[in-house]
């Protein structure tokens, strides 16, 4: 079986998996992971974190974003631009939100574009590795790669539920592999080779 195979079967699992995860229980888990990371999520205040509001049931970062908002951290979404690209727009109070594409919202046209710093990385699928399945359009490590052609080396936290987490990930040349991943469980950094 062929990776892009693989990936899809684990994508969909594991999607099964945080679906049937009850609202109530999916915000608990949410509001722990803010618990757990918001003190140890390592940056310098002014640093750009970049996060995303939920669709589906994704674990809400809002609360974790709002906390590290608190230690000094400017904040950005991500906004789809068309198939191939998302970019990252500064997010400052009182600036009202828009549809930004896939399902969410984000700062409008008139919002700053900046470069993450940090980024908190929806996924599907992840391992011990740190590698990660996405939802299968590639936005994000096509804007990973983007940033690292800035000469910008972006820290990748994988936001996921501990039901995500796989033995392994079938990885590609093209994917590039997680630095942490936060689930309900605590902050878990990951050793690279």
């Amino acid at each position: 079986m062929d990776s892009k195979t693989l990936k899809a079967g684990l994508r969909r699992e594991r999607l099964a998996a945080r679906d049937a995860i009850p609202v109530g229980e999916r915000i608990e888990k949410s509001l722990v992971m803010a618990d757990l990371a918001a003190d140890v999520i390592a940056f310098e205040p002014g640093e750009i974190i970049s996060g995303f509001f939920p669709i589906r049931s994704e674990p809400d970062v809002r609360p974790l974003m709002h906390r590290l908002k608190g230690r000094g951290a400017r904040l950005c979404l991500p906004v789809v631009i068309d198939k191939e690209t998302i970019i990252f727009r500064e997010i400052s109070d009182g600036m009202p939100m828009v549809e930004t594409g896939f399902g969410t919202a984000g700062p409008g046209p008139g919002a700053p574009e900046v470069d993450p710093d940090v980024m908190l990385v929806p996924l599907s699928a992840f391992d011990a590795r740190g590698h990660r399945i996405g939802y299968g359009a590639g936005y994000y490590d096509r804007a990973i790669t983007r940033l690292k052609a800035k000469g910008k080396s972006p820290r990748l936290i994988g936001m996921a539920f501990d039901c995500q987490e796989v033995e392994a990930v079938p990885n590609e040349p093209h994917d590039v592999a997680l630095d942490a991943v936060l689930t309900e469980s605590g902050l878990r950094a990951i050793a690279k080779d």
